[in-house]
């Protein structure tokens, strides 16, 4: 029993935003022994298993650097927008435990099936491309927390429409680029055909604490939808501002050309 319960290592890499993942299925059938399942793909190797999934995540249990290597070249052929710099998360487990258990970044499993592994592979990978969106998040509050700090400074916010456009859309991608993904924080469809692996999947999901992280995410959604109405606001009264100028001007000189009619 000592010998068949050998710590092992489970890595967690958000590689890019999303796979080809139709192309990528059909190359990894064809060069590897893959399996397929909804939004996943399992690759099996003599050491263990590498579940990838659609939004471009990979989770390896019990894999050497090598074939981590290998299947990551091949990955990143079939990857939209990939990291610069991929997030990992880093677990061990052992397996024909008593319980099912989930603590201190180490899992206890009573089985080490493909489907059970999957079953946590699907927390482990929303847990990360949550830390990504909360990662997008954040630095696109932080690049724009100088927007706000000038309005109630001095009234007003001291850029030109073009700038301020930008900044608007740079705002809505990211707002936009979370909202299309969310339900990726859901309960997989997975579950839906194998609700048996329910339980470990939402003993993963607890642990990850993804509910209480997606909330928070929501709250930082906000914040960015309040940055792009006071942005829309502001850029109106530029407009309006402009607006009220060039009436101005236009009643002056007509003012001025009356005053020159009857002195001349």
């Amino acid at each position: 029993m000592t010998e068949n319960r050998t710590i092992k290592h489970c890595l967690t890499v958000c590689l890019a935003q999303s796979f080809q993942f139709v192309k990528l299925r059909e190359k990894l059938l064809d060069s590897t022994r893959a399996q397929v399942f909804r939004n996943a793909l399992i690759v099996d190797f003599k050491t263990g298993c590498s579940v990838v999934f659609s939004y471009g995540v990979v989770v390896h249990w019990n894999i050497d650097l090598d074939d981590r290597r290998s299947l990551q070249d091949i990955l990143l052929d079939y990857a939209i927008k990939p990291d610069a710099e991929p997030q990992e998360d880093n677990f061990s487990y052992e397996v024909e435990c008593e319980q099912d258990r989930f603590q201190h970044d180490h899992i206890e499993l009573q089985s080490g099936d493909f489907k059970v592994l999957l079953a946590l592979s699907h927390a482990m990978a929303q847990s990360i491309k949550l830390a990504a969106f909360e990662g997008h998040a954040i630095d696109t509050i932080h690049t724009t927390s100088h927007l706000p700090q000038a309005l109630a400074r001095d009234g007003v916010i001291k850029l030109n429409r073009k700038t301020m456009a930008k900044i608007r859309g740079q705002l809505f991608l990211t707002k936009s680029d979370i909202i299309l993904n969310y339900d990726l924080l859901d309960t997989p469809e997975f579950f839906w055909e194998h609700p048996e692996y329910q339980n470990i999947y939402s003993m993963a999901a607890n642990y990850l604490e993804i509910r209480q992280r997606t909330d928070v995410l929501s709250k930082k959604l906000e914040t960015i939808h309040e940055l792009l109405e006071m942005l829309a606001d502001e850029q109106k009264h530029q407009h309006s501002s402009a607006l009220e100028w060039i009436i101005i001007w236009l009643i002056a000189v007509e003012i001025v050309m009356s005053l020159l009619d009857k002195l001349f």
